[in-house]
């Protein structure tokens, strides 16, 4: 019996692991970081024999809520990704499986590769709609790539989604994967229509070191980029300078920020009603956009998420408010569970990529609803 995570965005310490129904884990911290709940690891062992893993020391990590009802994914082929028998008792994760074939992959949720990563850009790129930009260098050397989606012209609205601030929040990406698919497809009339009125400009990854490394939330050095849009530096988040810096050239109309939330089982968005400029108009455009995601999809609610702030008391440094406000535009934080979705629960699955991308392609018809009001 064997386990390892050395490979892409693994993340696992073992304990001891000499009996399979006495499997004892920990998770790695982020570097430079105490922050740890992201896992991925690989067991090798005999198929249908019964294997108890239990990863310990769970109370001090970052979410402890977010264990509570969590069921861990699992899969042979790592395409595939199901749900297995997992148990919280307040410190430990418990989970129970008789694997079918000798080696099984664990996560926290569906991983997507910096290799996936890659071939998304490349896909993209093909489209003659797509332009893949190099914006610069991340701390461990890996490239900050935008795309930039319709031809530029003036009085043109400018959209900017970015995803995976938090790198073990892989459900961002693949929002961002179906979100693609569907703006690049030209037979789709709201594609078409969208990219008549809008130019995107698209960051599938904001932190690539992060995700390759197994981190849950921050990059190479230990810093969360979603607190560092206030004053972002090359030092320690040059992912956050050069997106910012890009912005300041295209100017933005509608932000979109896609991350995961470990807690809540729900899809949600949280704006910014505690910012100084928040306005009228602002609350007008945010009200329809939800308005029409929620006709959308069943997949989206506006019941439950976080509080909101009060007036003035938005935290500058967040990515959704620092836009927001510099910009005097509608922007949101996405947020999607890493357990399910409450209101449609799938036992078998949970919430899981194909529902990611779903939602990636319904979103566009909330932008839809809203573009010819952004300005």
């Amino acid at each position: 019996m064997r386990i390892s995570s050395n490979f892409d965005s693994g993340n696992i310490e073992v304990i001891s692991a000499s009996l399979p129904d006495d499997i004892k884990l920990s998770i790695k911290k982020d570097n430079q970081s105490d922050f740890y709940q992201w896992f991925h690891f690989k067991l090798e062992s005999r198929a249908f024999l019964s294997h108890r893993l239990t990863i310990t020391n769970l109370k001090s990590s970052a979410y402890p809520d977010g264990w509570k009802n969590y069921q861990a994914v699992a899969s042979y082929d790592r395409q595939e990704w199901f749900r297995v028998d997992t148990e919280f008792d307040g410190e430990n994760l418990i989970i129970q499986h008789t694997p079918e074939y000798d080696h099984i992959y664990f996560a926290y949720f569906a991983p997507y590769s910096y290799e996936r990563h890659l071939d998304l850009l490349a896909y993209a790129q093909q489209s003659s709609l797509c332009q893949q930009q190099f914006l610069g260098e991340t701390l461990d050397g890996r490239d900050m790539s935008l795309l930039v989606i319709g031809e530029p012209e003036e009085g043109k609205k400018i959209i900017w989604v970015t995803a995976r601030q938090h790198p073990g929040e892989t459900m961002a990406e693949w929002f961002i994967e179906g979100f693609l698919e569907r703006l690049l497809d030209e037979n789709d009339g709201v594609a078409r229509q969208l990219l008549n009125k809008a130019v995107f400009y698209v960051v599938p990854n904001m932190n690539p070191d992060g995700s390759v490394r197994g981190h849950l939330r921050t990059n190479a050095h230990g810093v969360n980029l979603n607190r560092e849009w206030a004053n972002p530096s090359l030092a320690s988040s040059p992912e956050v300078f050069y997106v910012k810096q890009k912005m300041l050239e295209t100017g933005v109309d509608l932000f979109l920020d896609a991350h995961g939330d470990e807690a809540l089982p729900y899809n949600f968005v949280a704006g910014c009603e505690g910012n100084p400029g928040y306005s009228p108009r602002i609350k007008d455009l945010e009200d329809s956009f939800k308005q029409h995601f929620l006709l959308a999809t069943p997949e989206f609610q506006d019941i439950f998420g976080y509080p909101k702030d009060k007036p003035g008391e938005a935290n500058p440094t967040v990515a959704t408010h620092a836009v927001g406000q510099q910009f005097d535009c509608l922007a949101f934080t996405l947020e999607m569970p890493f357990k399910d979705n409450i209101d449609l629960p799938d036992s078998a699955y949970g919430w899981s990529p194909v529902r990611c991308k779903q939602l990636g392609e319904d979103v566009m018809i909330a932008m839809r609803a809203v573009v010819d009001m952004l300005r």
